[in-house]
């Protein structure tokens, strides 16, 4: 009677950490210690849609560093880690990487863009890019766990908003 009333028990205790287990499984997945990692790259330019010409002062990044909801939408869930983002140079470059990432190479990546240089360089529209890691470059050695570096150049458009000016009208 013992030995049934233990082996009960742990058949029901068994089936509820199961299930409280796989509560969670819709969220982004964090790395554990021993798992394959590798670094994430996006590289490329941001330009002016309307002529091409690259924009400096954009910040680009894994999630804006304050969320706007008007230009990103609802915050999702989970929160990509504001301290990854750059600021693209006088010639719209920018190199973006993710550390240390896990499962990225067959997935898309959202990154955010936004001008935070005010007028100086034009007024442009937030945008949201997503990013596929399908066709990402290899490279570096990979070692143990670390799978090197995977790279995406791409050269993302961004469009200029234009500014209404009003002047005083006598009547």
């Amino acid at each position: 009677m013992k030995k049934l009333l233990i082996k009960s028990t742990n058949w029901m205790l068994a089936g509820i950490m199961g299930l409280i287990g796989f509560a969670g499984c819709d969220r982004f997945i964090m790395d554990e210690y021993g798992v394959p990692h590798a670094d994430y790259s996006i590289k490329g330019a941001v330009v002016n849609e309307a002529n091409g010409k690259p924009i400096p002062g954009i910040r680009a990044g894994f999630s804006p560093a304050e969320w706007n909801e008007d230009a990103f939408g609802p915050k999702p869930e989970y929160y990509w880690d504001t301290e990854t983002f750059v600021i693209t140079n006088a010639n719209g470059a920018l190199t973006l990487t993710l550390r240390g990432g896990y499962g990225f190479r067959d997935d898309i990546v959202t990154i955010y863009l936004e001008d935070i240089d005010g007028e100086e360089n034009g007024l442009f529209q937030p945008k949201k890019v997503d990013v596929d890691f399908k066709g990402a470059v290899q490279s570096g050695k990979p070692s143990g766990w670390y799978g090197g570096v995977y790279t995406v150049t791409t050269t993302i458009q961004l469009v200029e908003l234009e500014i209404w000016g009003f002047e005083p009208q006598a009547y």
